[in-house]
C-alpha cells in the first residue's frame, strides 16, 4: 500500500484503514470501503454531488439526500489532489439485479461526478476504470443508470435494450422512464448473452434505478 501525505491529511480519522491508495503525479487514487472513510472526506463528496448535479432548469434532477443514501455502504474510488481535496469520485454497491428471471451478484455504480473545474484531465475514467476492476473482482454483473453514455460506452459498458421492472415485493412493475438510462457492464458475458431481455431490481427509497 501507497500512502502519500494527501491521503495521510484526508485520512487521519477514527474510521478504519485505507483500503488502496496510489499516487499518480500530483493527484491519488484512493479505493475505500463507506466506513474507512472519515466524515470530512464523506462532507466533501456529498458537497461534490450538490456541485455537480446543480441545474436550476432542471431542479427534478438535484442529488438528494435518498441519492446519497443509495451511494453509501459499499466500495469508494476517488480521486485526491494534493491537499487532500476530493477531485472526482463513484462508489459501487451490492445489489440483486435479475436479468431474465435469473438474479446475479451486481456492482451498482452511484454518485460518479468530478469537480467541474478538474474536468477534461480524465479523472473521471481513471475513477471509473477502477470501478469497472472492482466489479469484475467481486461481482457477477455491474449497472448504472445515465444520461451521458458515450462517456461510459469508452470504458467497456453497454447500453440496456431491453424493458425494466421494479420488485416490490411479489410484485413486478414496469418501470418505462428508465427505459435508455441503464448501462451495463457484462462480467461474465454467458451470464448476460443478451441485452434484450427483462431486467429488474430490487425496490428501494427515491430512484430506483
Amino acid at each position: 500500500m501507497v500512502t502519500s501525505s494527501a491521503w495521510a491529511k484526508a485520512a487521519a480519522h477514527e474510521g478504519g484503514p485505507v483500503r488502496y491508495g496510489r499516487q499518480v503525479g500530483d493527484i491519488e487514487l484512493v479505493v475505500a470501503d463507506t466506513d474507512a472513510l472519515s466524515s470530512a472526506v464523506l462532507r466533501q463528496v456529498r458537497a461534490l454531488m450538490d456541485v455537480a448535479f446543480d441545474d436550476p432548469d432542471e431542479p427534478d434532477e438535484a442529488f438528494g439526500d435518498t441519492d446519497w443514501d443509495h451511494a453509501l455502504g459499499g466500495t469508494h474510488v476517488l480521486v485526491l489532489d494534493g491537499d487532500g481535496a476530493v477531485l472526482s469520485h463513484a462508489s459501487v454497491v451490492d445489489r440483486i439485479i435479475d436479468v431474465a428471471g435469473r438474479p446475479l451478484r451486481t456492482g451498482y455504480v452511484e454518485a460518479m461526478a468530478t469537480q467541474p473545474s478538474a474536468q477534461g484531465r480524465g479523472l473521471g475514467s481513471r475513477v471509473m476504470a477502477r470501478i469497472g476492476e472492482v466489479i469484475v473482482a467481486r461481482h457477477q454483473f455491474g449497472a448504472l443508470a445515465t444520461g451521458v453514455h458515450p462517456f461510459y460506452e469508452q470504458l467497456g459498458w453497454e447500453r440496456w435494450e431491453g424493458p425494466l421492472f421494479l420488485r416490490r415485493g411479489e410484485e413486478i412493475v414496469r418501470t418505462p422512464e428508465d427505459d435508455d438510462a441503464i448501462m451495463v457492464l457484462r462480467v461474465d458475458r454467458s451470464l448476460v448473452p443478451d441485452l434484450s431481455v427483462p431486467i429488474s431490481c430490487d425496490d428501494r427509497p427515491g430512484n430506483v434505478w
